[in-house]
């Protein structure tokens, strides 16, 4: 019997939304978000809406997974992506299908949406997730390099240069 549902975030999911992003971290062997990138994250979200937010919630345990997304735009499809950047699920309620419905629910808002593809990047040591993606029929792509710049590259880039 399924006792979770899978629902658009609102504001009052804020603290549990905070708390997954948490455990995510910790999962990830990462640094979780300053309180400033809490508050910037949740403004995002419910003022600037700039990224969207699908929240699983257990009728006994509260919130225990969630989707973070964004939409970039493909100029050769001439279509919007939707781009997952997190779906997580707490750790004592996996394998209970709380992952595929979040998923299965950011397909849909792909194609609410009208999108010619839906992307997101994996870890490479994150086997578990690699399998259950590709087992929905997701291709990895080896011919795209991911490539970063970090807050302090943004700040030296944008810096004016004597002489330029």
């Amino acid at each position: 019997m399924i006792e979770f549902c899978v629902r658009k975030a609102t504001r009052r999911d804020s603290a549990g939304f905070l708390k997954l992003i948490v455990d995510l971290a910790n999962f990830e062997h990462l640094e979780p978000p300053s309180l400033a990138a809490r508050r910037r994250i949740l403004a995002d979200l419910f003022s600037k809406k700039i990224v969207r937010l699908f929240v699983a919630v257990d009728k006994k345990a509260g919130h225990v997974g969630y989707a973070l997304y964004f939409f970039t735009y493909s100029s050769f499809l001439a279509r919007p992506t939707l781009y997952l950047e997190d779906i997580f699920v707490a750790e004592d309620h996996r394998k209970r299908g709380i992952g595929k419905a979040l998923f299965m629910e950011c397909v849909r808002e792909a194609k609410r949406n009208g999108c010619g593809r839906m992307e997101w990047a994996v870890l490479t040591w994150n086997e578990n997730a690699i399998k259950f993606y590709e087992n929905l029929g997701a291709k990895r792509l080896d011919q795209w390099y991911y490539y970063r710049l970090n807050s302090d590259s943004l700040e030296t880039l944008s810096s004016p240069r004597p002489g330029s």
